[in-house]
């Protein structure tokens, strides 16, 4: 397969660019400003993009099977603080690379979407969603150690969910467990809808390379389209 990435120099993108060539993929990876970029492993090119431009993204798209979008505002895997700070700032920006992407696609609309969003949106009881109670968003954050003014990208982040749940292009919506960091690959983990799959202490967690793989899986064999999937150990 031929699969675009965004965001592929970030925590995520750059595990799922290491999984699909792994795999023997043909990989574009995309970043804002791929010039300086000198990674040139086999089966791997790369391009740049502005994700929140759709005539960007759509000028992109040919030949692509599968775009995965890792957006995130600024390089997390390279300034932490720095995302954080423009997620808060502007918590409307993953609704609009949502309605950027699902434009661009307008012109290529057999070409899968998969969109990795945050886990905020997850239910964490039938129909309860743990984003639309603050004081259960404000206790994730703090037990993740993340400052209580991030609730506005965890709404931010479902905007995005609703966006892509009102269009008809074959996109997927990936939400990560709870605790993701970088660890091991193992390849073990359960899947899940739109409710977190908890491990036998009651965590959400995934290593971020589980999450590459995950996504790998579901560009080559699509079990979610027009849905929302997550994992989890």
């Amino acid at each position: 397969m031929h699969i675009g990435v965004i965001g592929a120099t970030g925590t995520i993108g750059s595990r799922v660019v290491t999984e699909a060539l792994h795999r023997g993929h043909r990989v574009t990876a995309f970043s804002r400003d791929a010039s300086a970029i000198t990674d040139r492993r086999e089966n791997l090119d790369w391009a740049s993009v502005d994700v929140l431009d759709a005539a960007s993204v759509a000028a992109v798209l040919p030949d692509l099977d599968v775009l995965i979008s890792g957006f995130q505002p600024g390089n997390a895997a390279r300034d932490f603080a720095d995302t954080l700070r423009r997620s808060i700032a502007d918590p409307t920006v993953y609704a609009t690379a949502a309605q950027a992407l699902l434009k661009a696609l307008e012109s290529r609309p057999r070409t899968r979407l998969i969109v990795i969003g945050g886990a905020g949106s997850l239910e964490i009881e039938p129909g309860v969603v743990r984003a639309d109670h603050e004081e259960l968003v404000h206790a994730s954050l703090d037990e993740l150690g993340l400052p209580r003014e991030y609730a506005a990208a965890v709404l931010g982040h479902r905007e995005a969910l609703n966006v892509l749940r009102a269009s008809n292009r074959l996109w997927t919506y990936f939400s990560p467990a709870e605790q993701i960091a970088p660890g091991e690959r193992t390849g073990r983990f359960r899947i899940g809808g739109d409710q977190p799959v908890l491990d036998a202490d009651g965590r959400s967690r995934i290593s971020v390379e589980d999450a590459a793989v995950a996504l790998v899986d579901e560009a080559e064999l699509p079990r979610f389209v027009q849905r929302r999937f997550t994992v989890g150990y």
